[in-house]
């Protein structure tokens, strides 16, 4: 076969490095747009849902609160916090008629693996805590995730003196104030005792005295 008779083969042009530049910045500009507008989009739905998380978890540390009423310090006492207030908030709570039934009290602080945050409920008039849920934890699954999937360990915070301190121990704790570790997570349960203990640390002082508590919120509650 002759060089004439043979098929040409012909090489594409190649493209120029501004084209790929300019083709790779607007699907970066693209994408990142359809990210911020489906974020933006789903913000609303997410506070929802944290705020009912939250709410649920109030009611749950604080047996038989109905009403909540979000509350700050202000330098020299509590204070009913408004809705937009930016710092660190505890949740004064009430039953359906309005009596006082405890605090449920927010903290968090390093894990084994990452952040752990948490709320429990306090009642000043006996110093005891009566309730404790998890509300974010990255710990290793199927050990360090006992600490809000072991009923066992979860209850013990449903009646647990606060004085002078609470302390983990292994084994089986005789004193109101100790906390069973978890086999093999001693480092998670050892962390959510100190979580809680730096949460007691920063409110309790800043109590009102047993019968000053402050009023229930107004009609209806929140």
């Amino acid at each position: 076969m002759s060089e004439s008779s043979a098929t040409s083969v012909h090489e594409a042009p190649p493209v120029k490095s501004w084209v790929l530049v300019f083709t790779l910045t607007l699907l970066g500009l693209i994408s990142g747009l359809c990210i911020v507008g489906a974020f933006q989009l789903t913000l609303p739905t997410i506070t929802s849902n944290k705020a009912k998380a939250l709410r649920a978890a109030v009611f749950e540390v604080v047996p038989g609160a109905k009403q909540m009423q979000p509350m700050v310090w202000d330098g020299s006492a509590l204070a009913a916090a408004a809705k937009d207030v930016v710092g660190s908030t505890i949740y004064a709570s009430y039953d359906s008629a309005g009596v006082f039934m405890g605090y449920a009290i927010p903290a968090e602080g390093p894990g084994f693996q990452d952040n752990i945050r948490l709320i429990y409920g306090y009642l000043p008039g006996t110093k005891r805590i009566v309730g404790m849920k998890v509300l974010e934890s990255r710990e290793t699954p199927g050990l360090g995730d006992k600490i809000y999937k072991d009923d066992k360990f979860v209850g013990e915070f449903r009646d647990l003196a606060v004085e002078p301190q609470v302390v983990v121990v292994k084994g089986h704790g005789a004193d109101p104030n100790q906390v069973d570790a978890i086999t093999g997570a001693t480092i998670s349960s050892k962390s959510v005792v100190k979580i809680v203990n730096a949460g007691n640390e920063s409110w309790l002082p800043r109590l009102p005295a047993p019968g000053q508590e402050p009023p229930p919120p107004g009609k209806g509650g929140l």
